[in-house]
């Protein structure tokens, strides 16, 4: 059922829609402006639109001078394929503009390209690892090292699962949002945001989302946070 719901999940078939086609041409014809509430449509209507559209939206945005907007659709389009390229894209907007939450090392490099395939290698692992254990029930008798390669099988593929994960995170929708200590207007205030700001989601309490600010907890508004996904 796992891997069912692995695959559904990342099925992209879906018919097409007359609004891409005509986004499309218009891009190509240098309407760039006009092409924006087409490409907005369909992703309201279509949450799996292509990465190629995510991009062209961002592309559009930054020429607007709205950096906000072009670094959401910039994450939109890295969570769904994890590009070097996309990132430093992200990394140097946000940095013209001293926004927080992108880090720049050898390890986020490094693992970009892993995530990028990192639900196909998934459904591969579990899928060994529902084979293996078929198996291994089904002679009852095998050796003893057997089950212990198949022990550390799955004890890779939980490291796999943990270590290379993406995780949740959230731009910050407008501009001087506030950072609290607790889920409640009467907590005590962090620090005020800027809009672009990027943060990891950690979880969610009412109307707040619990986020990661410089190795402590801290919540922001829901209504303040957009959700890359």
């Amino acid at each position: 059922m796992l891997l069912l719901l692995l695959a559904s999940q990342k099925s992209t078939c879906q018919s097409v829609s007359s609004l891409l086609p005509k986004a499309d041409s218009l891009f190509a014809r240098g309407a760039y402006e006009a092409t924006y509430p087409l490409y907005r449509q369909e992703l309201r209507q279509h949450r799996q639109i292509s990465v190629r559209a995510l991009l062209r939206m961002a592309y559009v945005q930054e020429g607007l001078g709205h950096y906000p907007a072009a670094l959401y659709y910039l994450s939109l389009a890295q969570a769904r394929q994890p590009r070097l390229a996309t990132w430093q894209k992200m990394l140097e907007t946000a940095q013209n503009h001293r926004l927080t939450g992108y880090v720049s090392s050898w390890r986020q490099n490094l693992v970009i390209p892993f995530r990028r395939y990192y639900y196909r290698g998934l459904q591969a692992l579990l899928l060994g690892a529902v084979l293996g254990g078929i198996f291994l029930l089904l002679r009852r008798s095998a050796p003893r090292p057997w089950w212990l390669l198949y022990a550390a099988y799955v004890g890779l593929t939980g490291v796999y699962l943990n270590v290379l994960r993406p995780k949740a995170v959230g731009l910050v929708a407008r501009p001087n949002a506030a950072l609290m200590a607790g889920p409640s207007a009467g907590a005590a205030w962090l620090t005020t945001t800027t809009a672009g700001d990027r943060l990891v989601v950690q979880g969610q309490q009412d109307i707040w989302y619990q986020v990661q600010w410089q190795g402590r907890n801290a919540y922001i508004r829901r209504a303040d946070l957009l959700l890359v996904q």
